[in-house]
């Protein structure tokens, strides 16, 4: 199972970025993907949710209405687009794929590699 994450940079607030999670090793269509983040000294966080079936979304109040999650079963890649990008945003961001519908980090069973954003103010 491998998980490419990609697209992070330096972005000035208010900006937007796009993120893409690239899978292989797995039947894609089968699992939910999971966007999660960790700041300097923070805990990882979820950050968006997407299930296997009907894309069901799920995401962390801070940044509904700014970022959205969507997949293509074709290309076996899951994107989330931030809008509307906050310092407060800053973090290396991975993807994660589980067997279950959840946003809690230790029930993803494998993990990419994580892209770094960075907002400035």
């Amino acid at each position: 199972v491998q998980l490419q994450a990609c697209g992070g940079g330096l972005v000035q607030a208010g900006g937007s970025l796009r993120l893409s999670c690239a899978a292989s090793g797995f039947y894609f269509d089968d699992y939910a993907i999971g966007w999660f983040r960790q700041a300097p000294g923070k805990e990882r966080e979820g950050v968006s949710c997407i299930s296997s079936s009907d894309s069901t979304t799920y995401y962390r109040d801070s940044v509904k209405d700014r970022f959205t999650i969507s997949r293509d079963n074709d290309k076996n890649t899951v994107y989330l687009q931030m809008n509307s990008l906050k310092p407060e945003d800053t973090a290396v961001y991975y993807c994660a794929v589980t067997g279950w519908w959840t946003r809690m980090p230790d029930q993803y069973d494998y993990w990419g590699q994580g892209t770094l954003v960075t907002v400035s103010s």
